[in-house]
């Protein structure tokens, strides 16, 4: 496992900020790379037509199911990719949320904010860190 080298101030710092938002040091340092990689835009390709954004992998876990979903930044486009929701496309993460917790648990209430509820695949941190790019 890769490991890095840090003084004890921000070691400090990263158990702090791992016990308030319940996360481990890693994922905080993930969180903190996916959220600087936000603010930096890719510069438009000569003609000034941007391409289709790429799609996220991303998941939630809801009723002891995990749910696999494909998120399109920019149009906003989420598709369900596993279990019996697969195949099925919401405009926005919460609207895909609310599906997945109506399936699983008719009996609550659907509302959720699709943002925090699903995580990305790739780092283990909410949705909401992609939703201003």
């Amino acid at each position: 496992m890769p490991s890095i080298e840090i003084d004890d101030d921000t070691d400090r710092y990263l158990s702090f900020a791992a016990e308030i938002a319940g996360l481990s040091k890693g994922q905080i340092v993930a969180k903190l790379v996916v959220d600087a990689r936000s603010r930096v835009r890719a510069p438009l390709p000569e003609g000034g037509d941007r391409e289709e954004p790429k799609a996220v992998r991303v998941y939630a876990d809801y009723a002891g199911h995990r749910t696999y979903a494909s998120f399109v930044p920019g149009p906003g486009r989420m598709e369900i990719t596993s279990g019996p929701l697969a195949g099925q496309v919401f405009k926005t993460p919460s609207q895909a949320a609310r599906a997945i917790v109506s399936h699983h648990k008719p009996e609550v209430s659907p509302h959720r904010n699709g943002w925090s509820f699903f995580l990305i695949e790739e780092s283990n941190v909410p949705l909401q860190t992609l939703r201003h790019r």
